[in-house]
């Protein structure tokens, strides 16, 4: 084992690069398998949506529907002339998932050293939250590519005294704005280290004034959004709002005084994001005292080669302690969600840097322990909702449903969905192409493609429960003046598909399944509904 083991360091000090490339390779086909056969979940019916638009200015007026800045959408508006297939869509991220690796290795390496550059490399590769963020239509690969180099060509200013690559820094900075809310705290931390390094290495004025043009638009830019996006969404409701996750999916990730002591909040909410970023409980929980073994490791450590481990300890920890503010202001989730993403560089630079020293910065071995690590967090992982199975995703079950509704569904009889399916319906139903919505009808959407009509709950409905189903279906029989007697198929696809009709003991239904994910039934107009009061609201 030891002589495998020297062998293969061997290999690796040798020809860095070849291993290097191969790895990035790896991770690239690993992300492309994940991409591939699987049908778009809601969130990324939603981005095609908002991008799927018959010019740029609409395009943009959609993607300020959306809590998240318009980059990604204005992106997939012009990718669309590639191709409009799943696969084709998750590219992007696909391709910005790798070159987030491939900037963290390299920002690892100028940091901290060559073990913990490559522990890091493996664990950014091949974890599954990395994974899982790099293959679908999200933001998250774009701001983690952006952010990660923005703080690479940072370095490189700075050892290099260079206003381009600063200048270059500047500009990835600004992307990684625009692709998610996240990087105004990743633009702080990454702020603050850098007037620490620029008041101990004195720059040249030419490449600090660089660096605070670069600044200065980038809060710019934050003031913009600000006041063209962020502040209109202050007061909307409904499930994608702050208000509706603050209750139920990031319920836990915003603290609510009286509720929980803050001290404890932190310090659970911490453990949930090293839990997310390993993708497995309980090695996620050892992950997280190793990060603190890192910082500690850091601050009591005069130097790392030119620099000072006391800044870097405080570019490692700052992330957090950002989030955690505004957590407990309330502004911005923390805690063991994708929200929290802009932090997975930080944390497995952490990691590697404690397992680096815990093995003795034994090149080989780092590499074999991260691999193993990432190995069993794939193997074993920890879902957190929403989720779906790949065998639930699977594309077959959606071909499977679009080919029972075109040969089970009357045109004459409309399909009845929550808004998480209308999307999903906008996108295979209409095939791919630009739909108008109707919004004639309080609470209520429609449309037609495929030869049918759509008609929806709105925005406010996320999905279907109990109450949100009688309501609706009393809306759509009253305002649409359907006639008793006729059918509608009600037809639900996405994370939460129950609408638990076994609540409505009246209504006599065969629903058909494809997958646990997606369901169509048919119910008939007059039969006897429910009082929507009976059931609770949420």
């Amino acid at each position: 084992m030891q002589t495998l083991l020297a062998r293969l360091e061997s290999s690796i000090q040798s020809r860095p690069s070849v291993w290097a490339y191969a790895l990035l390779g790896a991770g690239l086909i690993v992300r492309l398998w994940h991409a591939w056969g699987t049908y778009l979940n809601p969130d990324e019916a939603l981005h095609f949506y908002s991008a799927n638009q018959i010019s740029w200015w609409l395009t943009y007026k959609s993607s300020l529907t959306l809590y998240h800045p318009p980059l990604l959408v204005l992106l997939l508006h012009a990718w669309r002339s590639l191709g409009t297939s799943e696969l084709i869509l998750r590219l992007p991220s696909i391709l910005a998932g790798t070159a987030f690796c491939w900037f963290l290795y390299r920002w690892l390496g100028m940091l901290f050293g060559e073990s913990v550059a490559w522990i890091g490399f493996v664990f950014a590769l091949f974890l599954p939250s990395s994974i899982d963020l790099s293959a679908e239509i999200r933001q998250y690969a774009l701001l983690l590519a952006f952010a990660m180099a923005s703080a690479y060509w940072l370095e490189r200013a700075l050892a290099k005294n260079s206003v381009p690559l600063m200048l270059l820094s500047a500009v990835c900075l600004w992307l990684a704005i625009l692709s998610h809310y996240s990087a105004f705290l990743l633009a702080a931390a990454l702020g603050v280290y850098a007037i620490l390094r620029m008041a101990q290495r004195r720059p040249p004025l030419r490449v600090f004034a660089a660096w605070v043009a670069g600044q200065a638009i980038a809060l710019g830019l934050c003031y913009f959004l600000y006041v063209t996006h962020i502040s209109t969404l202050a007061g909307r409701s409904g499930a994608g709002s702050a208000t509706g996750w603050g209750s139920t999916y990031l319920g836990n990730s915003y603290f609510v005084p009286g509720r929980v002591n803050p001290l404890l909040f932190i310090f659970a909410r911490t453990g949930g994001v090293f839990q997310y970023d390993f993708g497995q409980s309980a090695i996620g929980d050892l992950a997280y005292p190793l990060f603190v073994a890192g910082i500690i490791l850091l601050f009591r450590k005069p130097t790392f080669g030119r620099l000072s481990s006391q800044q870097l300890g405080v570019l490692l920890a700052l992330p957090f302690v950002l989030n955690c503010v505004a957590a407990l202001a309330r502004v911005y989730p923390y805690g063991g969600t994708r929200h929290s993403a802009f932090l997975l560089p930080f944390a497995m630079a952490g990691v590697s840097i404690a397992l680096a020293h815990f093995l003795r910065s034994r090149l080989a071995l780092g590499v074999v322990a991260a691999l193993l690590i990432s190995l069993l967090c794939n193997m074993f992982p920890s879902h957190r909702a929403p989720y779906m199975s790949r065998q639930e995703q699977s594309s077959a079950n959606m071909k499977a449903a679009l080919d029972f509704i075109h040969q089970e569904v009357s045109p004459r009889e409309p399909l009845f969905t929550d808004y998480q399916t209308s999307l999903m319906l906008h996108y295979y139903l209409c095939a791919r192409q630009p739909v108008a919505m109707s919004r004639s009808v309080p609470g209520l959407l429609s449309f037609e493609c495929g030869g049918h009509r759509v008609i929806s709950a709105d925005w406010n409905t996320f999905a279907f429960t109990p109450r949100s189903f009688a309501d609706r279906w009393q809306t759509l029989v009253a305002k649409y003046n359907l006639a008793p007697g006729s059918r509608v198929w009600v037809t639900q696809m996405g994370w939460a598909t129950h609408t638990d009709l076994q609540n409505f003991p009246e209504f006599h239904f065969a629903p058909h399944f494809f997958g646990n994910r997606i369901q169509v039934f048919d119910l008939t107009v007059g039969q006897r509904m429910p009082d929507p009061k009976q059931f609770p609201t949420s």
